[in-house]
């Protein structure tokens, strides 16, 4: 063999191992797809974002007008954004890239975007889930998919035993309750405790600044709202300048890799996507949101998710239940979904149990006797009120 075929060989080895070393991977960079046009910043803004993520040994092809300028980057000339999204698909479906990030795509119901925020109290990562899309139209159910799709993108990324709260919001008790079970029969879901002096995994405002868990699990109206604040809070709200976009769309069945960014998105949140969707496809997230959805079926999900429409006792709550004689209410019962307060409240009466409806530092609560704690918590967790 000739010295110049070897020094070939181990410059070729080299070149290898550095890639293993740069990407934490033994294969190649992903290629990632981003659309330039119909940003608020201009299409420059997002080739600056392609060019800094190329400078990190990601390859990106632009779909947008504009060529050369920007090392590292290919162009793919499109005239509209229209075009834009037809190009897109067909770079997806044809495997030319592997992953994606736009300003919109429309993702179809049972789909919804993980994003992932820098905490400001810490530096800290935590993944929003979820922040664009529909998981299911029951909202509880959302919720506890939104939990699971939180998991899977955090695992993919790295983090191997996510901890997950839930932001205080309605729906999230009976979420938590769902998930519990999930827990209980099995799936090793690993709940987080507030940084609140009374702890729990329903997670406060505070959490949220001090990034007590690792997926904060919230509807995605809220996680869009959440998404723009943390992105551009210290820059007016016109332009994101942190973080890393409003991440993958996650769902049974869904298997292009299209991340989502803001039109206000700057180019280091841009950046910060297509770095999102290369760790993705180096975790190999789709064999990874497979095992635990599968992990989460064999522990009960489809029956849990069945279940999960608000509905306890609907014919106890439209019957006008009379109260009990009033009496001195200094106890707390917590955990109550605040749409199902005032029926859990007459589910008591019923029992001639007196009690009122209040809201306390954490969330709703029912307030009655001391005396009547003990037999009030059973028959709330019998009705479905109330978890262990």
């Amino acid at each position: 063999m000739a010295d110049k075929d070897i020094n070939r060989i181990i410059a070729g080895t080299f070149l290898k191992m550095a890639d293993m070393l740069e990407n934490s991977a033994e294969t190649p960079s992903a290629v990632i797809a981003l659309t330039a046009l119909g940003s608020e910043h201009g299409e420059d803004e997002l080739y600056q974002a392609a060019a800094m993520a190329a400078a990190q040994g990601i390859q990106v092809k632009v779909i947008g007008t504009k060529t050369g300028g920007y090392p590292g980057v290919e162009t793919v000339c499109v005239s509209t954004e229209e075009e834009g999204h037809k190009e897109l698909e067909k770079l997806l479906i044809s495997d030319a890239v592997q992953g994606s990030v736009t300003m919109h795509y429309p993702f179809p119901i049972g789909v919804s975007t993980v994003g992932r925020v820098i905490t400001p109290a810490k530096g800290k990562v935590m993944y929003i889930a979820t922040t664009t899309g529909t998981t299911a139209l029951d909202r509880v159910e959302g919720l506890v998919r939104n939990a699971l799709y939180g998991i899977a993108t955090a695992k993919a990324c790295g983090v191997d035993e996510p901890t997950v709260g839930l932001l205080n919001i309605d729906g999230a008790r009976q979420a938590e309750m769902q998930l519990q079970r999930l827990q209980a029969n099995g799936y090793p879901i690993r709940f987080a405790t507030s940084g609140r002096s009374d702890g729990g995994a329903v997670m406060r405002g505070n959490d949220l600044l001090m990034g007590s868990c690792d997926v904060m699990v919230t509807d995605s109206l809220t996680g869009n709202i959440l998404m723009k604040l943390f992105s551009s809070y210290h820059t007016g709200g016109n332009y994101e300048s942190v973080g890393y976009g409003y991440g993958p769309g996650m769902g049974d069945g869904f298997n292009k890799l299209i991340l989502i960014v803001s039109r206000a998105s700057g180019a280091p949140v841009v950046k910060g996507a297509i770095e999102f969707a290369a760790e993705l496809v180096r975790g190999d997230y789709q064999r990874v949101f497979a095992i635990e959805l599968n992990a989460a079926r064999q522990a009960g999900l489809d029956a849990i998710l069945a279940g999960c429409q608000v509905q306890k006792q609907a014919g106890e709550a439209a019957e006008a239940v009379a109260s009990p004689p009033k009496e001195v209410v200094t106890a707390e019962i917590h955990g109550i979904e605040i749409l199902d307060l005032e029926s859990a409240v007459q589910a008591l009466w019923k029992e001639n149990i007196y009690a009122e409806s209040g809201m306390g530092c954490t969330g709703p609560v029912i307030l009655l006797s001391d005396s009547k704690v003990k037999q009030a918590r059973s028959i709330l967790l019998g009705k479905g009120y109330i978890g262990e």
